[in-house]
């Protein structure tokens, strides 16, 4: 694996909340699919890196966790924001696929998205400018999630966070 970029954060192993570290990207068919063994709120889907998939993208997440979930606001913009830099900043918005991933537990929602990869690591850069269009990803996770990683294997990029539930919902 390549080690990840020195400015991004990556964790290994379980989590505070019991949850294991993000799964690594598997092929399958395009479309959306429950996970396997998993409980009625994961999901798992690969799409076509093309810009319209970020909607559908929010669309994924809404369907998971409903409007209702106390961290639907932040899973929907930081997932969308995942989306967007597969496809703008990976070969999987030069006619190559990525995958989301949703898992919602009593104790947290992490979320992952794998890429095509690209020649560089993700980089948590800091725009100069507040005009800027661009360069709020990663450093907008980094602010808003509880915790956030990467890996790097075989050509691909996969990214991930976490948000924990505040004591007492379920």
């Amino acid at each position: 694996m390549t080690p990840p970029h020195p400015h991004v954060p990556t964790q290994h192993g379980p989590t505070q909340h019991g949850m294991e570290p993000a799964p690594d990207p598997g092929g399958g068919e395009p479309g959306e699919r429950r996970a396997h063994g998993r409980g009625p709120h994961d999901l798992l889907v690969r799409l076509p890196g093309l810009p319209s998939q970020v909607s559908r993208v929010r669309r994924l997440v809404t369907a998971a966790l409903g409007r209702d979930h106390p961290l639907y606001d932040d899973c929907v913009l930081l997932a969308s924001e995942l989306a967007t830099n597969a496809i703008l900043h990976s070969r999987s918005g030069a006619g190559g696929w990525f995958t989301v991933a949703v898992h919602a537990s009593g104790a947290a929602v992490r979320v992952w998205v794998a890429d095509a990869g690209s020649d560089e690591p993700p980089c948590v850069c800091r725009t100069g400018s507040r005009t800027a269009t661009s360069g709020r990803g990663l450093p907008l996770l980094e602010a808003l999630s509880d915790r956030w990683g990467l890996s790097r294997s075989g050509g691909a990029t996969t990214v991930w966070f976490e948000l924990a539930h505040a004591a007492g919902w379920s």
